[in-house]
């Protein structure tokens, strides 16, 4: 006994025309609260001078956010961590910066993050214990150092900020 049920090619055509409309519709209405910059490294050579600054607007002030650092290094790269120095300021405020070391991997486990080929991204949460609310709108800039013991520190490709609000 055959059971299929045959519909009419227009019948079809409409039904998937207005499931695709639909779907999109509801994809596009989705806003994503992700502001994310990222730094060009100069012949993956990160020396001390160089300090990259993000600046982002931020115009929420009741919502809470997480602080990512990203960075991208290649297989190359020497150490398993990184020491940065990363600074805050707030519109009309004077910077704040506080050391934070950015584990990348280890020994026994390789690599942290995504690779491809030989180039490695990780992505760390600075604001570790909770996430942070912005008391001002307005901008806010962010200034990346590194403070390794090398100078230039080799194999860094990239180093940025990401800013997630929290939903």
């Amino acid at each position: 006994m055959n059971t299929a049920i045959h519909l009419p090619v227009k019948k079809i055509s409409f039904l998937f025309v207005a499931i695709i409309s639909v779907s999109a519709g509801l994809f596009s209405c989705t806003k994503m609260d992700v502001f994310e910059k990222n730094a060009v490294i100069p012949n993956s050579q990160w020396t001390f001078a160089l300090v990259p600054t993000f600046d982002f607007d931020i115009s929420d002030t009741a919502a809470s956010y997480n602080i990512y650092i990203v960075l991208r290094h290649t297989d190359a790269y020497r150490y398993n961590n990184i020491w940065l120095k990363i600074g805050t300021r707030a519109p009309g405020d004077s910077i704040h910066s506080q050391k934070f070391e950015l584990q990348l991997g280890s020994d026994a486990k390789g690599w942290e993050g995504t690779g491809m080929d030989n180039i490695w991204e990780v992505r760390k949460l600075v604001t570790n214990n909770a996430p942070l609310q912005f008391n001002k709108a307005g901008t806010y800039r962010f200034t990346v150092a590194q403070i390794m013991r090398e100078n230039p520190l080799a194999n860094v490709m990239n180093v940025g900020v990401r800013i997630e609000k929290v939903k």
